[in-house]
Formats: structure tokens, sequence, C-alpha cells
């Protein structure tokens, strides 16, 4: 059976597979355009970046690409910085923005204003209403199983078809999808897409360092925990030495503070840790995770990974 395609706006994805959009510096331009060359959405973790970097890191996705998905951002709405990083992106033409960790009404003016597509990341029925009339072009509908920040306790497939009942917009489903036939059971339930963001954290275009591949390929399911972000919410992460202390309650405190974000307990810099793990850093890094990134036992090229999946659902779809 043909794979339904993803519209968001006017562009159209030919495979319904989002990136997830990982930081920090995780899912940049390479990452990104290779998930956009094979019919996917490819996003450019934002959060983070200054706006030049981020400039750069876009106009390298659009060179990289051949044109046949989509290239968008995500950018943390607790980012101090959030209203200029979807702003530079926006006058940069990307096909969308995805939006979590919190949520905002300025970035429907952005999209607005220069005629971008909004998506925001929500977990709960009434936000996903309010998101529809704002004008959101599509909601990323995140579960507990998926990885970094949650807004819910609450499993994808509970929360699904309670938002699938309240808005007529496309509805992508993040949260645990590893596999072909993980897709198939959310598109199966009515989702228009599936993000996915540990599949791809696990792939030879993640800009993490060897050391962060190697140790999500040795991780168990006993590894996977929930930590007290700074940010406000709980995060899903992989048992460290650093997130053990967080989870503790003494994680090392900053020396000094960049006021990276709009609201912050200052138990930990979250930037840094999550910067120390991409580079390699898995003493005193913070290493994001999704409920089943544990089940990964290869680090696989994009073009490998959709290969599987698409042969994975021509069998479940």
């Amino acid at each position: 059976m043909k794979l339904p395609e993803l519209k968001i706006g006017e562009k159209v994805a030919t495979v319904p597979i989002v990136q997830g959009g990982m930081a920090i510096r995780l899912s940049t331009a390479r990452l990104a355009a290779s998930v956009a060359n094979e019919g996917g959405v490819g996003l450019i973790a934002a959060s983070g970046l200054p706006f030049d970097e981020l400039r750069k890191e876009i106009r390298l996705a659009r060179k990289l690409s051949n044109g046949k998905g989509m290239i968008g951002i995500n950018a943390m709405v607790a980012a101090r910085e959030f209203k200029g990083l979807i702003t530079t992106a926006a006058q940069e033409k990307v096909d969308l923005i995805v939006a979590g960790a919190g949520f905002s009404r300025d970035m429907f003016s952005v999209g607005k204003e220069y005629g971008v597509p909004i998506v925001p990341i929500v977990s709960y029925a009434k936000l996903a209403k309010i998101a529809e009339r704002l004008g959101a072009s599509a909601i990323v509908v995140e579960g507990t199983e998926a990885g970094g920040h949650l807004g819910t306790q609450r499993s994808i497939k509970d929360i699904l078809p309670e938002i699938l009942s309240v808005v007529k917009i496309p509805v992508i489903a993040a949260g645990g999808a590893i596999t072909g036939s993980d897709v198939a059971d959310l598109l199966h339930m009515g989702a228009s897409g599936v993000q996915m963001g540990s599949r791809f954290a696990a792939s030879e275009e993640s800009n993490g360092a060897p050391q962060l591949k190697e140790f999500y390929l040795k991780m168990t399911k006993d590894d996977v925990i929930q930590i007290d972000s700074p940010v406000g919410f709980k995060g899903r992460a992989v048992l460290s030495p650093f997130s053990k202390a967080a989870l503790e309650g003494h994680p090392p405190k900053p020396l000094t503070c960049d006021s990276c974000l709009k609201h912050c307990s200052r138990s930990f810099c979250i930037i840094k840790a999550l910067t120390r793990a991409q580079q390699g850093d898995l003493e005193t890094g913070l290493v994001f995770t999704g409920a089943n990134m544990w089940k990964i036992k290869e680090i696989l090229p994009v073009h490998e990974i959709f290969r599987r999946l698409k042969e994975e659902l021509s069998k479940s779809y």
C-alpha cells in the first residue's frame, strides 16, 4: 500500500516521517538535509545556536538537499532567544518551524508575517485546539515515550485519539517510534505523520561525537530515567554520572550563567550539559533519550534507516 503523504502548509513530504530536532547541535544541516532527501521532514535544532550560526546551518541544509522533502527548525519556547531564533529561520524561508518546551503566541505572528508554517508540540487536547485556532499548520503530539523535555506522563497512544477528535489540521505523533511497525501503528491510529528522534540521533549523519553514539548502543532499558530539568519540565535521559547526580538532587551547579532561558531553576546549566554530551563528554554531559533508544543496536546512514522503515511499513501498513 502506498504511504500517505504529509502536507504542512504548501509543502509535501512524500514519506510521513519527521526527524526530531535534537539539541544542542545534534540535529544540524547534514542530518536535516539527509532526511529531506529521502522525502521526509528534516529539522535543525535551533536552541543554543547564535543567529548567524543558525543562518549558516539553514543555508547549508538547502545546499545539501535535493528539494524532495522539507527542511525546518525546532526551537525551545523556554529559550530566552526563542523569538529571535524563529524570526531568523523565518527570514531564511524554512519550510516549517516546530516549537516545544512551552507554548508561545509570538510564534504565530512570526509565522504569519513571513508566511512560514508553525507547528507547536503539544501534549493535551486543550492546547491542540488553541494552537489550531491561533493558526498552526499542524501539531506534533508528544507522549511520555519521547526524549528530552516531556509535557506529559501519558502514552502517545492514549493522547493521540483525544487530540485527533478535536482538531482538523495534520497531527504528527511523537514518542517511542523506532521501527517501521511502530510508525505504522501510529498511522493506523490516524496520525498524519510520525516524528522520530532516537533513531536519527543514532545515525551516521547525526552530529554527535563517536563516543556519544557508542554510548547509545551500550545502554539498556534500565538506563532510561527522568530528571528534573532547570527548564521546568521532566527530562528523559540516559543514566550517566551527570544524570545520576541530577536524579539525586545534587548536579554540579554552573560557575557562570549565560541567562539562556526565560525561566531557570539554575540547578544546573542544561545548555552546557547537553553540549558536553554532544561533544563526547559522558561524565559531565547530559544525554537525552527516547524511551526506546535502548532497542537500537546499529548506527546507520539515514538512507538505510529510511530503506528499512519503508520495507517494514510495506509489511505493516
